[in-house]
């Protein structure tokens, strides 16, 4: 019996059938509750059931996963999650997750998050995973991404001489409603070896041009009305993000940062986004069953199927999500 990721691949290719389209499926639902995983897939045993299954891929999450995180913690986090998650395509739950590991990330809602967009689950980094990224580049002492609230005592003069040029003194001590409504987002770096980048400064109509030029999960969220992309659910959060990915611009960063910029335009844009992960033959097993698992789903009776998002080109006709955009999603 093909017991590998890559068997199971193969076997859902040349197949094509079962319940849900592919043999991935298959192996899930059977783990999860012996065939009625919709139905159940929200209680605790069916997400153990799913964690069960997920293990049979432990170790290409091994792999993934870079050496200084374990995958016992990783797990644990996604354990927590996999309630969320219930409706969605096995594949692109494996996808997703595989994703989020291998740029060594928890997806704990701090650092990433997996989120459902129908039965397409997607990783989203936050700005704080942005952050943990450039610390590992190595080339950053210290980044700093802030709120400027209202009530707060803050200046910016870009000709004036370091490091008068930009100050904030945040008020901590103060309620929310004594620090007033958050005003602009902030973000720069102190650069090993010395020195201060660019300050990165946006304010609340920046992020809003941001989101509604680039943000292709928000206008399908407004479009369905479900109102229920991350912009909508945490919007302060995408504009801290949105300054971060400004100032990785201006700064020396990363190919891993480059990749996770790119991974986090194709989840906004409804792509596959482990192809742009750096690890070539996970990302090809699993764009293999994402592709068998829409050619299966879209050979079954319409009254009973629901096929995933077309993926790879978009509706704008592009086979990659645009650059330089800016913080999505």
């Amino acid at each position: 019996m093909a017991t590998s990721l890559k068997d199971r691949v193969k076997a859902a290719t040349a197949r094509g059938t079962g319940p849900v389209g592919s043999a991935l499926d298959d192996a899930h639902e059977r783990t999860v509750d012996g065939g009625e995983g919709d139905q159940a897939a929200g209680h605790p045993e069916a997400a153990e059931g799913v964690m069960e299954w997920l293990r049979r891929y432990e170790k290409h999450f091994n792999e993934a996963l870079p050496s200084h995180l374990e995958i016992g913690p990783f797990f644990a986090a996604v354990r927590a999650i996999l309630p969320s998650l219930s409706r969605c395509s096995p594949a692109s739950k494996l996808q997703a997750l595989l994703t989020c590991a291998r740029f060594g990330l928890i997806p704990d809602g701090q650092q990433a998050v997996i989120t459902a967009s129908g039965n397409v689950a997607t990783f989203i980094p936050t700005y704080r995973g942005y952050v943990e990224l450039m610390y590992r580049s190595g080339r950053v002492e210290s980044v700093h991404v802030l709120m400027i609230h209202a009530n707060e005592e803050w200046s910016y003069e870009p000709t004036a001489p370091y490091p008068l040029d930009f100050t904030h003194k945040p008020r901590p001590d103060l309620s929310k409603a004594e620090r007033g409504a958050p005003i602009l987002a902030y973000a720069f770096c102190r650069m090993k070896g010395g020195g201060r980048s660019q300050v990165v400064l946006l304010n609340r109509e920046d992020a809003e041009t941001i989101r509604d030029e680039y943000s292709e999960a928000y206008r399908r969220a407004e479009e369905s009305g479900a109102r229920d992309s991350f912009w909508h659910l945490r919007f302060d959060d995408m504009w801290l993000k949105s300054a971060i990915r400004r100032l990785e611009k201006v700064v020396p960063t990363s190919a891993e940062l480059r990749a996770l910029g790119a991974v986090d335009d194709a989840g906004d844009a409804g792509e596959v986004q482990i192809l742009h992960a750096p690890d070539p033959e996970t990302a090809a097993l699993v764009a293999e069953a994402e592709r068998a698992h829409r050619a299966a789903e879209a050979s079954q009776d319409t009254s009973t199927a629901r096929p995933l998002p077309v993926k790879g080109k978009g509706s704008r006709g592009r086979s990659k999500p645009k650059k330089n955009r800016g913080g999505r999603r």
